[in-house]
């Protein structure tokens, strides 16, 4: 048995109240946040019954879910879904029609009465209540009894209506808006209550469009303390408290699903209070309400994530070992030891491929590390084990690089397979790999394609620009039985994108640089110094240099984007004649390539590109890169551009271009650039300072949709939420005991209901 704490406004039936009180000495009450709760048994396992038969979300309406049943004793409630109040449309609310609700959804992002209580205010207005006006001090918000004493009209169309009204002591003030029809509500010689920030014209208080306008006989219906919502064109406050203390009224009992140390730890209020204290607080709550709330979010995604990696290490897989001997000639041909963090790495992916489970592993590290070598090292592991290894790029340009790179250092022949290849080609590509001949293959999404069959994929290498999808991870995977699976990501992973996007995999890091990667020296030079620093390029351009010259991000527009390239790249070739070259999204592969091997090979000396060099361009020769504007970019990706650049023995530079009067926040940002070549200090920061929806781009980074949580105000309630899921599952793996049914609750909440039919199946 277990306690939940319900709201006593919420038990605003009579057969509710009747249910209480028969009840008895298993009752009580307490006072939480200015708010009256009674506190009463729920029988935890009638609610995992009910979360468990009803994971598809139904629809009904609030008012015919109200009663969930008796509670007497030991014996279960009625069957009712208790989540059927909350998942209803917001026109099951009453006084919410057609016209209402779609303001409301526009307002809170969602149909559902739970979306509306979860749509938080971001701050609140205190109406102090003041007898006579006297009182009142210009800029701040009361609430006053006044008599309407007289209307006069604008003498001119940009004047305003003012309304004399008086106070108990006699002094005036006036009432000021500008439409016509408020006047009904202010008729002389009435007494009203108004409430509103106070200003001064003249001598005189003056009430510029009060919030409330009310009888006095309805003063108390005037909240002090009131909730800031977020609104949207054509919703008014009063419209969303009405409607949110309908919902309120819907919220069933919930059991305690956070564990009862932490709970005690942080005095954090129970889920109901802390929604009734934000919404009708009866003063200015502190910031546990929302922390609560914030956790509540925060547990519901760990427990998924934690739940999803003991999933994927429960998966059936198959022990893959050999004997080194493909892994020693590739390492001969690289020329070079590994390094230590290569080391340790490589020694967790063969833990992992030895054991007879699916691995599912995270390869991240710093820009240079030598990722790619880790990944061939893998994928040799699988060929001495008698299977294939396919590795998927996001883009085809990455995969060709990718495809050269591996070429030159695998034993074993290796395929390339993207979009591009065609005809007689492709076909005996794909004959190639379904016989086996074929053992590591390279390519685009296009190796999960129906067409492509392989005759036993034994491990799939995912290179993510950024990510790809899960759906497109898991075809890929299911590609081979039982396939490992290594992810490899561009840059360093902010520790919170870990936690949130990437938390069902294991990770290794690489921490080390290759030996011989030089330190590059980082100088920040405002646009206005822009002839200076060509000048200086020039100079670099006679002594043999070769240079990127990246343009500036100006929109999401490729067409701007190409605008700017080449409008760059034709002021450069007039200036230095045949050695610019140009390479750009916008060109075919064909043109593209040619326009990347002519500046390996030394053909070209300076390449004006846009940010299609960000990843995959390797030419050691290379040794300075220009950013233009690059208060423009995020650190990340500037980052990653300057990891193009000191892969040679001869000494590197990076120039940051910027606008002369660039923020304090964009300064801040490129001097840890210019301080700092530590990748995962600057992702992040990166991810601190631009979130990550920005950072990766919101398609593209798959972050969840966080409506109550911060991910950097609440990465400490996030770490903790990481450690109690693990630790639930551990004691508590088919979340069966009073916590872990508890627990099935929250997931509902929150849209896991895949997580609680993926655990109830097994």
């Amino acid at each position: 048995m277990s306690f939940s704490c319900v709201p006593r406004c919420v038990a605003r039936n009579s057969k509710r109240r009747r249910r209480d009180s028969r009840a008895g000495s298993g009752t009580g009450e307490r006072s939480e946040g200015g708010v009256s709760w009674t506190i009463r048994p729920v029988h935890i396992a009638a609610w995992a019954v009910l979360s468990a038969r009803h994971i598809h979300d139904p629809v009904t309406i609030c008012d015919s879910a109200q009663n969930t049943g008796s509670h007497q004793g030991d014996h279960a409630p009625v069957e009712s879904d208790p989540f059927s109040t909350l998942f209803a449309p917001l026109t099951s609310l009453p006084g919410i029609g057609p016209a209402l609700a779609p303001l409301l959804e526009k307002a809170c992002g969602g149909t559902r009465v739970l979306d509306l209580l979860f749509h938080l205010p971001d701050g609140f207005t205190r109406r102090t209540a003041i007898s006579a006006l006297r009182e009142a001090q210009p800029g701040t918000v009361v609430t006053i009894a006044l008599e309407v004493m007289a209307h006069h009209a604008p003498t001119t169309r940009r004047q305003p209506w003012r309304v004399k009204v008086m106070d108990r002591e006699g002094h005036e003030a006036d009432i000021v808006f500008f439409s016509r029809a408020r006047l009904d509500r202010l008729p002389i010689g009435t007494q009203v209550a108004v409430s509103g920030k106070t200003d001064r014209f003249g001598e005189k208080i003056t009430f510029p469009h009060p919030d409330h306008i009310v009888p006095i006989t309805q003063m108390d219906t005037i909240p002090a303390i009131e909730p800031i919502w977020p609104l949207t064109a054509g919703l008014f406050p009063g419209q969303i408290r009405r409607a949110l203390k309908e919902a309120l009224g819907c919220l069933p009992d919930f059991p305690e699903w956070i564990d009862p140390h932490l709970l005690a730890k942080k005095s954090w209020p129970c889920f109901g209070a802390a929604l009734h204290a934000l919404h009708q607080p009866e003063q200015i709550p502190d910031q546990s309400p929302h922390e609560r709330l914030a956790y509540d979010e925060l547990f519901a995604h760990q427990l998924a994530m934690a739940w999803m990696k003991r999933r994927e290490r429960q998966r059936p897989g198959r022990s893959l070992s050999g004997d080194n001997t493909l892994r020693e000639e590739a390492l001969a041909r690289f020329g070079k030891p590994m390094t230590g963090s290569q080391l340790q790495a490589l020694s967790e992916i063969d833990g992992d491929m030895a054991a007879p489970r699916r691995m599912l592993r995270l390869l991240q590290g710093d820009v240079g590390a030598g990722k790619t070598l880790v990944a061939l090292m893998a994928m040799l592991r699988a060929v001495e084990a008698g299977t294939q290894a396919a590795l998927m790029a996001p883009t085809e340009l990455l995969a060709q690089q990718h495809y050269r790179t591996l070429s030159k250092l695998s034993p074993v022949q290796v395929g390339l397979l993207t979009g591009s290849v065609k005809g007689v080609a492709r076909r005996n590509l794909l004959l190639g790999i379904q016989a086996g001949r074929i053992r590591i293959i390279v390519g685009t999404h296009a190796l999960f394609q129906d067409s492509v069959q392989y005759r036993d994929l034994g491990l799939a290498v995912i290179d993510e620009q950024h990510r790809f999808g899960v759906e497109q991870r898991g075809m890929l995977g299911s590609k081979g039985s039982r396939t490992d699976v290594l992810v490899m990501t561009a840059t360093p992973i902010p520790r919170t994108l870990l936690l949130t996007q990437w938390g069902e995999m294991d990770v290794s890091r690489l921490t080390e640089k290759p030996a011989g990667r030089q330190p590059i020296r980082t100088t920040l030079h405002p646009l206005g110094k822009l002839d200076a620093v060509i000048d200086g390029i020039g100079r670099a351009l006679d002594k043999g240099d070769r240079v990127y010259w990246v343009c500036p991000l100006v929109s999401e527009s490729a067409v701007s984007d190409l605008a700017a390239a080449e409008e760059r790249f034709a002021a450069l070739r007039a200036r230095f004649g045949d050695k610019v070259g140009l390479a750009h999204g916008q060109q075919d592969s064909a043109e593209r390539e040619a326009a990347l091997a002519e500046f390996a090979a030394g053909r070209t000396s300076l390449l004006v590109a846009t940010t299609v060099v960000e990843v995959g361009v390797d030419v050691p020769e290379a040794s300075i890169m220009v950013v233009e504007h690059a208060e423009r970019f995020g650190l990340a990706q500037l980052h990653q551009l300057r990891g193009r650049v000191g892969r040679g023995a001869a000494a590197s530079f990076c120039l940051l271009l910027h606008e002369d009067g660039m923020n304090e926040t964009a300064r801040r940002r490129l001097t840890l650039l210019r301080d700092t070549e530590d990748g995962f200090l600057i992702a992040d920061e990166d991810f601190r300072l631009r979130g990550g929806g920005d950072l990766l781009g919101k398609r593209q980074s798959g972050l969840p949709s966080w409506r109550l949580a911060d991910t950097d105000r609440h990465a400490g309630l996030l770490r903790i939420a990481s450690r109690d899921a693990a630790y639930l599952l551990d004691q508590d793996p088919g979340l069966t005991g009073p916590r872990g049914l508890a627990a099935r609750s929250l997931l509902r909440l929150f849209g896991r209901g895949d997580a609680l039919r993926n655990l109830d199946a097994g």
